[in-house]
């Protein structure tokens, strides 16, 4: 009888423990269970095993069913907060601005919240106004105004180092720009 009243508590704390995770309906099971477990110590006492352990075991089995149904109640009835949205909303379209460098990866602020983020097109400095074209998961990618292109087929190869373009003024490693354009006629 002693095992049965023991299994019946430790569910009684397991699923209270887990109703913190999972949510009010698992604390609502915590209630049950103790009830359930409260009935058979009940039973125990009135079949003569009425130790001074068992009406500790129960007063403790009543706390906790008690304040697992009332958490229970609680989340049930009460309506979530004017303005609040449990749904997740996509920032997709949205504007925000780069927080750090993105060099292919930094952070990115839009609505107010930051982001993971990974730049299409090349290296965004910290500040640049961004938008937001897609994402996976919890990184977005985004799509910078001023971003330096990427001349060497890698993200951030191409500011500057050998061949990059650069050094020449060139961008996009084949089309002359400002001086130069005027230095092969074009």
């Amino acid at each position: 009888m002693w095992v049965i009243a023991g299994v019946l508590l430790g569910l009684v704390v397991l699923a209270s423990l887990l109703g913190f995770h999972v949510g009010p309906h698992v604390h609502g099971l915590a209630g049950l269970l103790g009830l359930v477990a409260a009935g058979w110590l009940l039973f125990m006492a009135v079949d003569g095993r009425s130790e001074p352990v068992l009406w500790v075991l129960l007063s403790a089995d009543l706390v906790v069913s008690a304040g697992a149904g009332l958490m229970t109640w609680k989340a049930l009835t009460t309506p979530p907060p004017v303005g609040s949205s449990h749904a997740m909303t996509s920032p997709q379209g949205a504007e925000g601005v780069a927080v750090g460098d993105l060099d292919p990866r930094g952070i990115v602020r839009v609505n107010s919240e930051e982001w993971s983020a990974e730049s299409t097109n090349g290296f965004i400095p910290r500040g640049t106004r961004v938008q937001v074209i897609g994402g996976s998961g919890v990184r977005l990618e985004v799509w910078g105004e001023e971003a330096v292109p990427d001349t060497q087929g890698s993200l951030g190869a191409g500011r500057g180092g050998p061949g990059g373009g650069a050094e020449t003024g060139q961008d996009s490693g084949s089309r002359p720009t400002g001086v130069e354009s005027e230095r092969h006629g074009s």
